[in-house]
């Protein structure tokens, strides 16, 4: 009889178990209040080692970074922004080519604003009062992010003749609006790899220029009186090679992704798998959002110091 009434006991101290751990993971507090994720479009991970970015290596050494971070197929550009910023691959959120603005799938779900959930969705339904922004060279980059969910979004006329004006807003909308969550993703290095070729002294040239970038907008968050309070990623869609990418080589399947501020713990490299759908997870877990069940990326919780409690 005792035997029988063990199971019986031991369902119960499961659910209640269960619903504990729910309960605490619905409650997560934030590591940081900010989040300032700087993007480069087709930035190669093969590029790092020998680039001038004295910026960037400095977050490095701070934090943690992997220069093994995958692409999805194909690895182009809408594909994998979208996948950045979904947590998901193109066979769930169905961005498939490289300039696709809409699903080229249907999404598997979506969201109150009819799109595949992103990151910045998950953030405005926890925080309806929360300033997130996105500010891009790239305008496809607005198909991908769901500006309904966003305060402002804005994109960079003429960059190409224009090329400080990202960074400019950028830091003005730093320092003004103090950003719970902020892309702002640069079409450089892809157009210098698309006419001067990757892996060449005009891309390692223009790396050397978005690297004083990086350093403005960092420079922006210490302005603000955040930096002390904020993750800064560094990270990107694809590489390539040649004058091209969206193949299956490793110089355009690898990217960077370096990541430091409060809570990150200075680790350097990391030797775990990370996938492109992993950044949404990545942030989505610093703000102690819980993810859809839809999406598949998981959060590289090993990259910090102290976990949400």
């Amino acid at each position: 009889m005792r035997t029988k009434l063990i199971y019986p006991a031991i369902a119960v101290l499961l659910a209640f178990a269960v619903a504990g751990c729910q309960k605490r993971e619905a409650s997560r507090k934030p590591i940081a209040g900010h989040v300032i994720l700087v993007g480069f479009d087709g930035w190669g991970a093969y590029s790092v080692p020998g680039a001038d970015m004295p910026n960037l290596k400095k977050l490095m050494q701070e934090g943690s970074y992997t220069l093994s971070k995958r692409s999805v197929l194909p690895s182009s550009s809408a594909v994998n922004w979208a996948s950045m910023f979904m947590g998901a691959g193109p066979e769930l959120h169905g961005y498939t080519e490289w300039d696709s603005s809409t699903p080229d799938l249907p999404s598997r779900v979506v969201s109150e604003s009819g799109t595949f959930p992103t990151v910045f969705r998950l953030l405005r339904d926890a925080e309806p009062d929360a300033e997130i922004g996105c500010f891009y060279e790239w305008d496809g980059i607005k198909y991908l992010v769901d500006t309904l969910a966003l305060s402002e979004y804005w994109h960079a006329p003429d960059y190409i003749n224009n090329p400080d004006t990202l960074c400019s807003e950028a830091c003005r909308y730093i320092k003004e609006k103090k950003p719970r969550l902020f892309a702002v993703c640069f079409d450089n290095p892809d157009h210098v790899g698309h006419t001067a070729g990757h892996d060449t002294p005009e891309y390692y040239a223009e790396l050397s220029r978005l690297d004083s970038i990086l350093g403005k907008i960092t420079g922006a968050a210490v302005d603000a009186d955040i930096y002390d309070d904020c993750i800064v990623i560094v990270t990107s869609d694809h590489g390539g090679i040649g004058t091209g990418h969206g193949g299956k080589t490793m110089a355009e399947m690898e990217t960077p992704f370096v990541i430091a501020g409060k809570g990150v713990r200075q680790g350097g490299e990391f030797g775990e798998s990370m996938m492109q759908y992993d950044c949404a997870s990545t942030i989505a877990w610093i703000f102690g959002l819980e993810q859809p069940q839809v999406w598949v990326g998981r959060p590289m919780k090993q990259l910090f110091s102290c976990q949400p409690q």
